[in-house]
């Protein structure tokens, strides 16, 4: 229960410093060491911080650590059911940690996490962190006698097999998305969407179709509404409000534009000042 405490007291401060701003402690150096892995692109999944995730997973623990100490039954067999209950509990989940940190430890030591020269990095609070939770795997381990060794063993390896491959998908899938946005149509896209441009069509429009494919992977990010009523996500009394009588139409600075419009049309009549390359 202490080390859950200790590491939910790192990560919380960690997410608090990240929020607020402030200086991490032990954490000088820019552009290396912690503050470029606490900076990468691997130290948020989707936009939040794995520091949130890693304070909620101590937190849990720790509740788990204290069930038997917490709920309490006169039946020593009543009693000892909570506390089988609570170390199998304690057990997925310190396995699946486990595997995620040891991920973590990976991309450290293979300078995955330096985006730039790809060099090996040292970070206090990461090593820390991933330290905890093994330990945490360890007590909960050789600190409990287990009834079924072979299901402990099967259920292990099968959290750890979940979560790694978890893990690999949600790293691919971000990076997809992060290549896809830093594009200049990923850019523009973007851009059309923060200025309330709208890119008005149909599910069947095969110029809609190629107007999306301009846009090549980033084209998910195209503030798109679809007009026929058939399609997916209609909004059809929309299109009928804007007047929209041809696929596709886009709506950009309050003018509409009709037809299929090349990148750079689009960026000049949104007034698009951003990398074009």
């Amino acid at each position: 229960m202490f080390i859950a405490l200790f590491g939910f007291s790192i990560t919380t401060y960690l997410t608090v410093t990240h929020f607020f701003g402030g200086d991490v402690a032990y954490c000088k150096t820019q552009g290396g060491g912690c503050d470029l892995v606490l900076s990468s692109s691997y130290a948020k999944v989707f936009g939040i911080p794995l520091t949130i995730f890693g304070a909620l997973s101590y937190m849990v623990l720790g509740l788990l650590a204290g069930l038997p100490l917490f709920v309490k039954r006169d039946e020593p067999k009543a009693q000892a059911q909570i506390k089988e209950f609570a170390n199998f509990l304690m057990f997925m989940v310190s396995s699946s940690t486990l595997v995620f940190s040891g991920y973590l430890m990976y991309l450290l030591a293979s300078g995955k996490v330096d985006e730039v020269n790809g060099q090996p990095q040292i970070c206090l609070y990461c090593i820390t962190s991933a330290t905890n939770m093994a330990l945490i795997w360890l007590l909960t381990i050789f600190g409990n006698a287990w009834k079924d060794v072979g299901n402990l063993i099967f259920t292990g390896a099968l959290v750890a097999i979940v979560t790694l491959t978890g893990t690999l998908g949600v790293y691919a899938s971000q990076g997809k998305l992060a290549a896809q946005s830093n594009s200049f149509a990923g850019r523009l896209a973007q851009h059309l969407t923060a200025t309330n441009a709208k890119m008005y069509g149909a599910y069947w429009c095969s110029h809609c179709a190629e107007q999306k494919q301009i846009f090549g992977e980033a084209k998910s990010l195209i503030p798109y509404v679809e007009c026929d009523a058939k399609g997916v996500n209609p909004q059809t009394q929309l299109c009928q409000q804007k007047g929209i009588t041809g696929f596709p139409t886009w709506e950009i600075d309050g003018k509409m534009l009709s037809g299929r419009r090349s990148l750079e049309e689009l960026a000049e009549a949104s007034k698009y000042t951003g990398d074009r390359s």
